[in-house]
């Protein structure tokens, strides 16, 4: 596996932790604290960043030959 690949499959993993961990925050937690609700943020600020960085390095990477 090229590092190309690994860094996209590690992108896509991250994205879907950031979900996981947005939607435990707001959804399945009993707890309504500003940790919780930190958590939840980040969480979904992660899953939406993360697919933008992830368009960003693969129309970088494109150009580099290996």
């Amino acid at each position: 596996m090229s590092l190309r690949a690994f860094h996209i499959v590690f992108v896509t993993v991250t994205t879907l932790l950031f979900l996981f961990l947005a939607v435990w925050a707001f959804g399945f937690s009993g707890e309504t604290s500003v940790t919780m609700t930190g958590l939840g943020v980040i969480g979904a600020l992660g899953s939406v960043g993360m697919p933008v960085y992830g368009v960003y390095f693969y129309r970088k990477a494109r150009n580099i030959l290996l």
